[in-house]
């Protein structure tokens, strides 16, 4: 069960006692089944108001506090009533209510025709005093108290919904005062009252951001709208957007305006079924479905307004026969939607990234039951809870680690795999413990993901997580994923995308949900994908300048490059004041302090386009943290390898072979620098060295040179100088070493290679550079011939032409001027001759002195 629940209020458990100990009990039926005590609304200050049927047939309204967790009696009507809906102003002043007085064959049978099928009252209760009929009417209405500002203390005026049948809502504004120690209504003969919503075939009440959505019907369309509420008491409509939705219901369909569990025992079988989502990020969402009129098929359909477009979902139901299946239910849990339906599936539709369907989870048996949840009606009034209008119970939703680390164990598709990666890395609390397990999963199954690189997902999805939450908009210019596209299918639901009209946003200069949701907007009309930073310019970049020769190296321009690294790392070295387990950190490395610095003059420009109100020192701020953190999660990923693989320091001991655990920590290591090559990412300095000694403790010799040749493993000083110092010249040793020395790369020459063929004073060495200094200087010749002979000689006479005419044609280049290394490295012809008498003699088995 990926979704787990914990009540937070159950009628049975925190209200029956209650009234038990009131005797208020004695004539309640208390089962579960019975319809005698439910749950009429949820208010945004978390008290739920219940009601209850006492003796003598009478009706009791009372109000439970989740903070306090305490029950309070409201009001009580001396006749059997059914109560449709309840509120109760943020003072506990006034309370308003809804209810049916008669049934339609009980008005017949009394004779009862002039009188009204349905009341609307507003009640006095601080004290019980007066009670004022809002509506008198034949069709049912609902109401509802606004809450536009949160623990408000005390006010003198309240604002209450009417929602009627009739088709339309609206306000009344309610100004009270207290006379004696209670609290009145003024002026109750004729309270101010002003039209919200006209025409509307459905509506939803936001309790929470205190929104009103409806439709109206505008020909074969329907037109959501949106109204909001102020805390100045003020409300204008916000939103306007069409969905190409035909609505054929001559009913009104209410959501969140009330939980009668009977309200809905009248409604056709093929009435919408439709709800408004949205989250902190400025997500909205449109939900709805329709039972399918093929056998074993249901379809729902997904409409993500913010990013322009809908999917339609088509499930294949496991159990078609089954008989009286419910609606799909929708439930909001914020960074998803989940469409439920029970006994069949569990969708979780992602809302940040709905684009590719691989970073949504569509689960079927045990993995989608939700417990406690029966197959009944079920609504999500607030953010990640659920109401059960069945037993009355509230839960509080959310997605279980455990149970998710499970489903990513067992599952056995890369859609799965990435899915549940990317919500355990994105969506579930982020904990030290999560983290270390899903590192644990990623080393054990590299080799079993064919469509996605874990390692990059698990790098950039956390990225993502850290960062975006800093500073608006950072989500949508930072790369949330590794992959570009995604063409699988997700086995048991089709989906079709459809391209649809942007919503409108009638306001300016909004705050909070209403900025984020522009913002989005905005990024869809500029194509959103081309925002988010990429690779491509930093890897041609990076490429050219480890190209550059040594003057070229030391420009401004370079200069600033390493002093960005520079940065970094002393930013990374303030954080971990802890002993590294892994030997990291601890070298310079050339080239990766160059991507370093690169991908932060990059990054810093990206961001400075698009985020320039966010000023330069916190851009600044972000790039450091942003790459110092990926330098970081490597770290990371490496430390937890060398915990489950119990390694040390001895991976520089040559003399040994490496452990099978030495062995597999190698494997991880070069998919990390697969990862990395891929992403054209840094990694920390000391990586390559700690790759190479594991590589030259594991690896045979062939296998070991053709990875240096494919660029698998990387030459660095502090492991070639280990490794020419250590190592003894014995027949293999020497094999290995020169192997080593003639794939020093050219590029480097200038530090690595002449650095590191000097810690090694043996002939083959000598013979080597010696080679190389002939190559350089006759490559200086080109097709020109020598003119003079060089009077310079060895102190000893050598006579062996080829190589006297040899040392000539050198010296008379030689004196033309050499390239700053080639003095370095102090080489000239007297030391070519030399090693070539030492490598022939050598040869010939003879003495040379």
């Amino acid at each position: 069960m990926l979704l787990q629940l914990a009540a937070e209020f159950d009628l049975q458990r925190d209200v029956v006692p209650w009234l038990a100990a009131r005797g208020w009990a004695v004539a309640l039926d208390t089962s579960e089944k019975s319809s005698a005590l439910y749950i009429v609304n949820v208010e945004r200050n978390g008290k739920i108001i219940y009601t209850w049927k006492g003796n003598q047939r009478s009706t009791h309204i009372g109000l439970y506090d989740l903070q306090t967790k305490e029950n309070e009696h409201l009001y009580t009507f001396e006749k059997d009533l059914r109560i449709i809906s309840c509120s109760v102003n943020s003072e506990r002043t006034l309370l308003a209510v809804s209810f049916r007085q008669y049934t339609e064959e009980e008005r017949v049978t009394h004779l009862l025709q002039s009188v009204s099928k349905y009341l609307a009252l507003l009640i006095e209760i601080h004290p019980i005093n007066n009670v004022k009929v809002l509506k008198a009417v034949d069709s049912c209405v609902r109401v509802q108290f606004l809450y536009p500002v949160e623990d408000r203390n005390s006010s003198t005026e309240s604002h209450l919904l009417l929602v009627s049948e009739d088709k339309y809502i609206e306000q009344f504004d309610i100004h009270v005062a207290e006379e004696e120690h209670r609290v009145v209504i003024q002026n109750s003969g004729q309270l101010p009252r002003a039209r919200v919503a006209d025409d509307l075939i459905w509506a939803q009440w936001d309790m929470t951001e205190q929104r009103l959505f409806y439709i109206v019907p505008k020909e074969s369309r329907s037109i959501l709208r949106c109204v909001q509420f102020y805390p100045d008491e003020n409300f204008n409509s916000t939103l306007e957007s069409q969905l190409d939705i035909s609505v054929n219901d001559k009913r009104v369909k209410l959501v969140n305006f009330g939980y009668n569990d009977c309200e809905d025992r009248d409604v056709p079988p093929k009435s919408l079924n439709l709800q408004v989502f949205t989250n902190k990020a400025g997500g909205l969402c449109v939900c709805c479905s329709l039972p399918s009129d093929i056998p074993g098929e249901i379809s729902y359909s997904i409409y993500f307004l913010h990013k322009g477009f809908s999917k339609t979902f088509t499930a294949s139901l496991e159990r078609p026969e089954t008989p009286q299946l419910k609606e799909v239910a929708f439930l909001n849990l914020d960074y998803y939607v989940a469409a439920y339906l029970p006994g069949q599936f569990l969708h979780l539709l992602n809302i940040q990234h709905p684009d590719l369907l691989c970073y949504s989870l569509f689960l079927t048996g045990e993995d989608a039951r939700i417990d406690m949840l029966p197959n009944c009606s079920i609504q999500s009034p607030l953010v990640s809870t659920v109401l059960d209008c069945c037993i009355g119970r509230l839960y509080a939703m959310s997605i279980s680690d455990s149970a998710l680390l499970k489903y990513l164990q067992n599952s056995k598709r890369d859609s799965e795999r990435l899915a549940a990666l990317h919500c355990a890395l994105l969506c579930v609390r982020r904990t030290t413990d999560l983290e270390m397990k899903i590192i644990w999963w990623i080393s054990e199954n590299l080799s079993t993901c064919h469509s996605f690189d874990p390692i990059q997902e698990f790098i950039i999805a956390s990225l993502y997580c850290r960062m975006c939450p800093e500073t608006n908009n950072l989500d949508k210019l930072l790369p949330y994923t590794s992959l570009l596209d995604w063409t699988g299918v997700i086995p048991g639901v089709a989906c079709a995308t459809d391209i649809i009209s942007l919503p409108v946003l009638e306001m300016q200069n909004s705050k909070g949900f209403w900025e984020k949701l522009d913002s989005n907007l905005e990024s869809v009309k500029y194509a959103e994908p081309h925002l988010h930073y990429h690779n491509n310019v930093l890897r041609r970049e990076w490429r050219n300048l480890s190209e550059e020769t040594e003057e070229r190296r030391a420009t401004a321009y370079l200069r600033n490059i390493f002093e960005n690294a520079k940065k970094v790392l002393s930013h990374l070295d303030a954080w971990d004041s802890e002993e590294r387990l892994v030997p990291l950190f601890q070298e310079e490395d050339y080239q990766q302090q160059l991507l370093m610095g690169l991908m932060v003059a990059q990054l810093k420009d990206h961001l400075m386009r698009h985020l320039q109100y966010v000023g330069k020192k916190k851009i600044d701020q972000i790039v450091l943290d942003y790459v110092a953190n990926l330098l970081n999660l490597v770290h990371r990923i490496m430390k937890e390898v060398w915990k489950i693989h119990q390694l040390h320091s001895c991976i520089f001991c040559f003399d040994e072979r490496g452990s099978e655990a030495e062995f597999r920590v190698f494997h991880i290591m070069s998919r990390i620098l697969e990862a990395a090559n891929g992403m054209c990412m840094p990694l920390p300095p000391g990586f390559h060295s700690l790759h190479l000694g594991l590589g030259v403790r594991c690896l045979p010799l062939h296998t070991l040179l053709h990875y240096i040749d494919n660029g698998v493993l990387h030459l660095t000083e502090t492991c070639v100088r280990k490794l020419l110092k250590d190592l003894d010249d014995n027949e293999k040793n020497e094999k290995l070493k020169f192997s080593i020395v003639t794939r020093l790369p050219e590029v480097t020459l200038d530090a690595l290679g002449l650095k590191a063929r000097q810690f090694w004073d043996h002939p083959v060495n000598a013979n080597f550079r010696a080679r190389k200094y002939v190559k350089l200087l006759l490559e200086k010749l080109g097709n020109r011939q020598c003119s003079r002979p060089v009077p310079e000689r060895h102190p000893v006479c050598v006579e062996f032409l080829p190589l006297n005419y040899l040392t000539n044609v050198l010296a008379e280049i030689e004196s033309q001027g050499v390239h700053l290394y080639e003095k370095q490295d102090h080489i000239n012809v007297r030391f070519v001759e030399e090693a070539a008498l030492k490598h022939t003699m050598m040869l010939l088995g003879l003495r040379y002195s």
